[in-house]
């Protein structure tokens, strides 16, 4: 519970889409480490992969990512797993 009035005014303020985002972006970045986790992988191992700069793999993993759909398939492939499930 936010204590802060000022800030709960704040978090009051966010448009729902913006909040739903935040959430999607942080639950990706949270199955990557996990799933990264389970293997026994860094994320050296995943930028090395994925031929990108380890920077770039960090900036992912901090959740303020907007990854694309494109991105997110890459990712799956590249450690063979399923990070977002669509229900059916």
């Amino acid at each position: 519970m936010v204590k802060n009035e000022l800030f709960r005014q704040c978090l009051a303020a966010v448009p729902a889409e913006q909040k739903a985002q935040f959430e999607l972006s942080f639950g990706i970045a949270e199955r990557i480490h996990e799933v990264l986790s389970k293997k026994g992988l860094i994320q050296k191992d995943l930028a090395k992969q994925l031929h990108k700069r380890e920077s770039e793999i960090s900036k992912w993993l901090t959740g303020r990512h907007n990854f694309t759909m494109q991105t997110i398939a890459k990712i799956e492939t590249a450690l063979d797993c399923q990070l977002i499930k669509i229900a059916q």
